[in-house]
């Protein structure tokens, strides 16, 4: 079988991709040779799939449905999967092979074409929120893998640099960066407890599964606050919130009733909110995604 990266995989990566970097044009050799490591039968390449793996339906040996998923060392995959196994299934897809094996992790199947956003708005963001609480575990020491995670401070430094140099050529864009980074500043200045987040949680990275409703999929894990984690749900289905008249109102009330039910601080989410929308917008106007910019940055302001 053929397996070529879906074009929504090859856009993503080639946004971020360093000179020189040809993991795409290695990936169907290595995923022929995860599938015959591990004595595979393959079903189809899920497509559209994600923004930073190619994910696989599969057989085991056994006939057991799973999934491969295979991703570039930039994406850290050696985190997933520590993360993936200190969650033990609570709340997020199931490892099914105990350690490293080769190239790609395999995972328990889910649904990958269900997730929390074909429910209403209101009861998607109740259920990815509670499926956000259970991932909030106390982090690992450095003796049992924590030191494969990075933390909020380290992550949002090196975007807070990209975000100051766009500032610097970008006028426009100014303002909000600096209202960004001078909220990142007082948040980093007295953090409160530390937990293992899921990184990039969203509402499309909740599918329905089997042995509960909802699971995790697609962690890129930080250790930090938990407002860390919930401010990108906050900005869930951003495109809608635009087109709104209510939107800004309706952004105030998600931010006031997800501080809330999960028991973080509200201001802090609010912070956290803004940061990470002004990083995303700067970020999708420097690679050329104009549309997505002009949504991210329009929140933005609202907070």
């Amino acid at each position: 079988m053929a397996f070529e990266p879906p074009q929504r995989l090859v856009r993503a990566l080639g946004e971020t991709a360093p000179a020189g970097d040809d993991w795409l044009e290695k990936l169907p050799e290595l995923a022929r040779q995860a599938v015959a490591l591990r004595e595979l039968t393959v079903e189809r390449v899920q497509v559209p799939g994600g923004r930073s793996s190619l994910v696989v339906l599969v057989r085991t040996a056994e006939g057991t449905p799973a999934v491969l998923k295979l991703a570039p060392p930039r994406a850290r995959p050696e985190g997933e999967r520590a993360a993936l196994a200190r969650w033990g299934g609570r709340g997020a897809v199931q490892l099914l092979e105990p350690g490293p094996s080769g190239e790609g992790v395999l995972l328990e199947r889910l649904h990958p074409d269900v997730s929390v956003r074909s429910l209403p708005e209101a009861r998607a963001l109740l259920e990815a929120a509670g499926t956000l609480r259970r991932l909030w575990v106390e982090p690992p020491g450095d003796d049992a893998g924590g030191r494969l995670f990075e933390t909020v401070a380290e992550r949002t430094g090196r975007q807070a640099e990209a975000m100051r140099a766009s500032a610097d050529t970008d006028a426009e864009v100014a303002p909000l960066v600096g209202a960004a980074l001078t909220a990142r500043g007082e948040l980093l200045a007295a953090p409160p407890e530390q937990r293992l987040l899921h990184g990039t949680f969203r509402q499309s990275k909740v599918l329905a599964a089997d042995r509960v409703p909802w699971l995790a999929v697609g962690p890129d894990p930080v250790v930090g606050e938990p407002a860390f984690d919930l401010a990108r749900l906050v900005r869930d289905r951003v495109e809608d919130l635009i087109a709104s008249p209510s939107g800004a109102a309706t952004t105030r009330r998600r931010i006031k009733r997800l501080a809330e039910s999960l028991e973080v601080d509200q201001e802090r989410l609010r912070a956290w909110t803004l940061f990470r929308a002004v990083e995303s917008g700067v970020r999708a106007r420097r690679v050329g995604r104009p549309k997505d910019a002009e949504l991210l940055l329009e929140f933005a302001t609202w907070l």
